[in-house]
């Protein structure tokens, strides 16, 4: 349900709504908040509610010292925190993030993905977004502080009793449900402990909320079980890293398919964007090892490649981008891809042939001949300060992202 600012007051007094969570996230995409009483929400919709940009990583902004911004609650974003008590609900919004002055916040990433969705919408272009997020279970100490010591030790697919995570990843779904977010599906990944649950696309920002959410939800429910969630790209070496598979799917006004114009911008501007896409050092530790892409390439149903296409029809036709993995921010994740791909419609860059290798097993000299992700971070982080395409497109100095 998408509510109104007046549905949200009629919402917190009919349910018995105690706290409410402005949410909000850092440049990295590390999430934030802020709890208010009912009493305090008119105020936040109408003048905001402030906090000090210089306690958040990125987010500093004067020279001369100022530091406030303001919190606004997006209405349409309310819901309910399930694992919350029932007495006294925790309920929470997303918000935008505001100068004093009412401008908005250049570093705010869902404001920066909201004009994404805008701008394609002028060309015609709709995009959707269909995740696919992995995580690792480990076990607590007596401290309850986490272990490197898998919850399991099952394999893709596996059933219990040796997935011993069917019951998390359960309750997981089933509070995603209590808040109006449909998982596709969920199961067992290669790794031990590794699960992976998916989403069926929907829209940009509703997929970058949804990411947001899914985050918070399977650490606390992790949490509650006495376990603890590690999205990192590479937590366990030489073991199976964390992706973040992202499927996409095309509609236009004018009913031309745009998908393999939007698959050549992206790849055109892979190397710049994986500053974004796989943000940290550790995200360079995942690429290039156990199925995670290391070649820009494509092909059709070849999970070897940058991109896949998978064997579907009709309204699940879309391609699967496979390299970024879940550190990454969704909001800045999903806007640079959508003003990739319109740049591959406007431009119309080359696509590269398929390849139509394994490119586990190809040899030397196949490899030898397609170009590569980067390598490293510095190697990202040279390409995204070196190259034009995340300076044309960002609303701030592409060094805030570097780390």
């Amino acid at each position: 349900m998408t509510y109104t600012v007046e549905e949200v007051f009629d919402y917190i007094e009919q349910e018995d709504v105690s706290f409410i969570r402005l949410a909000f996230c850092d440049i990295h995409g590390k999430q934030k908040n802020v709890s208010i009483m009912p009493n305090e929400l008119r105020r936040a919709f109408e003048y905001g509610i402030s906090f000090d940009a210089t306690a958040i990583e990125g987010f500093s902004y004067d020279s001369d010292g100022k530091s406030d911004l303001l919190l606004f609650p997006i209405p349409s974003t309310l819901t309910v925190l399930p694992w919350r008590p029932s007495h006294g609900k925790v309920v929470r919004m997303f918000c935008d993030i505001r100068y004093p002055d009412g401008r908005i916040f250049e570093k705010n990433s869902r404001a920066f993905l909201e004009k994404a969705v805008a701008d394609a919408a002028k060309m015609g272009i709709r995009v959707k977004f269909g995740s696919e997020y992995e995580f690792y279970l480990f076990k607590t100490d007596e401290n309850g502080e986490p272990t490197k010591i898998p919850f399991d030790n099952a394999g893709y697919m596996d059933v219990a009793p040796d997935d011993k995570g069917e019951n998390v990843r359960r309750e997981i779904c089933l509070t995603l449900v209590d808040m109006d977010i449909q998982p596709e599906c969920s199961h067992h990944e290669e790794g031990p402990g590794q699960n992976e649950i998916d989403f069926r696309y929907s829209d940009a920002m509703t997929a970058a909320d949804n990411a947001m959410n899914f985050i918070t939800v399977v650490k606390a429910t992790a949490t509650h079980n006495g376990l603890y969630a590690d999205f990192s790209p590479k937590p366990i070496e030489n073991k199976p890293g964390n992706g973040l598979h992202i499927n996409i799917s095309l509609s236009s006004d004018n009913g031309i398919d745009y998908s393999r114009s939007f698959m050549a911008g992206i790849m055109a501007h892979i190397r710049e964007m994986s500053i974004i896409l796989n943000p940290t050092k550790e995200s360079y530790n995942r690429l290039g090892k156990l199925k995670a892409p290391k070649y820009i390439t494509w092909s059709e149903e070849n999970r070897s490649q940058l991109i896949r296409i998978p064997a579907a029809s009709g309204e699940f036709r879309r391609f699967e981008l496979r390299s970024p993995d879940p550190t990454a921010n969704p909001y800045l994740a999903y806007a640079v891809l959508i003003y990739a791909g319109l740049a591959g419609i406007k431009h119309q860059p080359e696509l590269p042939d398929k390849t139509d290798i394994d490119i586990y097993s190809a040899s030397e000299d196949e490899l030898s001949r397609l170009k590569k992700l980067p390598e490293s971070y510095s190697e990202a982080a040279e390409a995204a300060v070196s190259g034009e395409f995340l300076k044309s497109i960002l609303p701030f100095d592409i060094c805030a992202l570097l780390s």
